[in-house]
């Protein structure tokens, strides 16, 4: 486990620092293309080094907005608080805060910048699906995430797709918007700047979707077997993942840029798209939990 929180420690800063690279990047080729204007390489910097920072922040924030949650505490919630309660002082973990999202599609997901400030959020459907030992099961994995510093991990994940699907829609709009300026007198550039907007779009997605699975599938593994070995039981998470499976529905609120946040897919799933699926096949997630159960 100490491995595993340093590599995301560390690969928090990388990918930060590659994402204000890569917008350096577009940045220098938008100013060659705009004629040497280097004013845009130097607004795209500061727009990547400004919105890198905020989000680090306030990503969480944002995800828990997006998803609908409100937090509830031992009062409105005492089935959730006390199960979240006893992990934590299993695992000498900080409490973190509870939320729920309204929706009947069975979930979880976990968030934060570190254990201290960090929250989980289930969904009623989650609730009424589970048996306490399942439900158990699904929150030590989310408190792995926790514990492991995935959050961290996760929440900038987040925040910078959004920020690819942003850019994506800015560079369309000043390659449209720019080539018309540049008028009839330089067809050659209006054409580069709209192949580059398109080009753009459509990369944009595609690379945020390929991160969001590169950085989520070995991370879901590795929170079973940290939850597993948390509750020493792991056939509960194992029953608790096949009703999520055979329950499966998508979220009514979500969005892809925190589809890898959530414990299962919350997306309905489609061909293409299961190129860039942010999770493990759930049957061999089930597969390694119910080996570890045989050892116990």
């Amino acid at each position: 486990m100490y491995s595993a929180i340093a590599r995301n420690k560390r690969n928090t800063w990388f990918i930060l620092t590659a994402f204000v690279l890569f917008l350096g990047a577009i940045g220098v080729l938008a100013g060659w293309l705009a004629g040497n204007n280097w004013w845009i390489t130097a607004a795209v910097l500061i727009f990547a080094a400004g919105y890198a920072t905020v989000q680090y922040f306030a990503a969480d924030r944002e995800a828990l907005a997006m998803a609908g949650a409100v937090e509830v505490d031992a009062a409105t919630a005492p089935r959730y608080y006390r199960l979240v309660e006893n992990l934590c002082i299993s695992t000498g973990t900080p409490m973190p805060r509870l939320y729920v999202v309204d929706d009947p599609s069975p979930n979880a997901f976990a968030t934060g910048r570190k254990p201290e400030e960090a929250s989980i959020t289930v969904t009623t459907g989650l609730f009424e699906l589970l048996t306490d030992r399942e439900l158990e099961g699904v929150l030590a994995h989310e408190l792995a995430h926790i514990r492991n510093y995935d959050i961290r991990v996760s929440l900038i994940v987040f925040g910078l797709v959004v920020a690819i699907g942003i850019i994506a829609d800015m560079v369309m709009r000043v390659a449209f918007f720019g080539g018309r300026r540049s008028g009839g007198g330089n067809n050659q550039m209006q054409v580069v700047f709209l192949i580059f907007g398109v080009v753009a779009a459509i990369v944009a997605p595609l690379l945020a979707g390929g991160v969001q699975a590169a950085i989520s599938r070995q991370r879901e593994y590795l929170a079973d077997a940290t939850g597993a070995l948390t509750t020493r039981d792991p056939d509960g998470l194992a029953s608790a993942l096949a009703k999520l499976a055979d329950n499966s529905r998508p979220l009514a609120r979500t969005n892809t840029s925190m589809a890898h946040l959530w414990i299962a897919n919350p997306l309905r799933p489609a061909g293409f798209s299961r190129m860039f699926a942010t999770h493990p096949p759930i049957p061999d997630r089930i597969e390694r939990l119910q080996t570890m159960g045989g050892r116990f």
